[in-house]
């Protein structure tokens, strides 16, 4: 099947090999020329605009776009004229899903068709395929159903245990590693709660970890004085704990296993004090409308709230609302900040 990608980046350019080592022919636009030449080495035809890429596709046409959300609108608004009734447009990037129900709409009124598709495998995609939850028009998904097929995992990849889908069950690609959600939107809003969901596992592993490698606190000298909570018991703290074996441990059997644990075990195996990072972690839109789906519908969504909130204080957004506290604490008790000098604003 032909299809074009608009986007070559850490995943598009990925999917594009994967399509085209399955045999599908890839159009490509590129706007740099990093990822040009080993797509055009795999059998890509490589395009550089917009006008050149719709001359090279046969239609009706299939035109995937994966680039940031922010950027989509501008690329369509480009495209629309130069496709033509029957052309289908896919958004495989993390786009709002009351975005797609907008796009969808308006392409309707020019005759084109529109397939949201929520894309999962990050760069390791290319050899393990990509998890795809799509929306849109039954006809059109069918049709588009051999490209997701192929840039699926297949059921060979399935991880865990037991039987998930009931024999008795029709059959469904969700084994295969894709699934049409539902109409316009529902792909991305499964991908969105997918990624909310992720904050809170990534939350999870990270505060337990944290947790394991403070387990020697005890051992560690404690300042005594009205500022310093006493630490009651600090022989029942006293352990050396390998978190990176313990990581690793918890891969083989252990019902906390994940592909997750198996990327934080690997990161934690290069540098055990993961010190090459400063711990600030972004945010892409999917945890925030997560939540706003959550307040909406009135579905308590506590753990990934709290997930998210964490990343925005990562970044220090939290920042004066401690200094707030300690302003607080200082006007009512007196109470100065460890390290305070005779210097600081606070002080009297």
């Amino acid at each position: 099947m032909q299809i074009a990608m608009i986007g070559i980046g850490r995943m598009g350019g990925n999917m594009a090999r994967r399509l085209l080592a399955k045999g599908h022919e890839c159009v490509v636009l590129a706007w740099t020329a990093d990822a040009v030449e080993p797509l055009r080495a795999a059998g890509a035809v490589v395009t550089t605009a917009l006008p050149e890429l719709v001359a090279k596709l046969r239609t009706p046409r299939a035109l995937w776009i994966m680039i940031p959300a922010a950027a989509v609108d501008g690329v369509i608004a480009g495209l629309l004229d130069l496709l033509a009734p029957g052309d289908v447009l896919i958004d495989g990037g993390n786009s709002y899903y009351v975005d797609d129900q907008r796009r969808a709409a308006q392409l309707r009124a020019r005759g084109l068709h529109y397939v949201d598709v929520g894309t999962s495998g990050g760069i390791w995609g290319l050899d393990n395929g990509y998890c795809q939850m799509v929306g849109g028009e039954t006809d059109v998904v069918a049709r588009l159903a051999p490209i997701f097929a192929s840039l699926a995992p297949g059921r060979a990849a399935a991880g865990g245990g037991g039987q998930s889908v009931s024999a008795q069950a029709p059959p469904s690609t969700a084994a295969d590693g894709w699934l049409h959600c539902g109409p316009h939107g529902a792909g991305h809003f499964v991908k969105m709660v997918h990624n909310g969901i992720e904050y809170g596992l990534m939350a999870a592993y990270a505060e337990g970890l944290n947790l394991l490698k403070h387990a020697n606190v005890g051992s560690a000298k404690h300042a005594v004085d009205a500022e310093t909570t006493p630490l009651r018991s600090p022989e029942h703290f006293a352990y050396d704990l390998d978190v990176a074996a313990i990581a690793e441990v918890w891969r083989h059997g252990s019902v906390v296993r994940s592909w997750l644990l198996d990327l934080a075990a690997d990161a934690l195996a290069r540098d055990g004090t993961l010190g090459g990072f400063r711990g600030e972690v972004s945010d892409s839109g999917e945890g925030r409308w997560t939540i706003d789906a959550a307040v909406a519908s009135g579905v308590p969504v506590p753990v990934l709230a709290s997930a998210l909130f964490a990343r925005f204080a990562s970044r220090g957004e939290d920042g004066f609302a401690n200094r707030v506290l300690s302003a607080m604490r200082f006007e009512f008790g007196g109470h100065a900040e460890r390290g305070a000098g005779p210097s600081d604003p606070g002080k009297k």
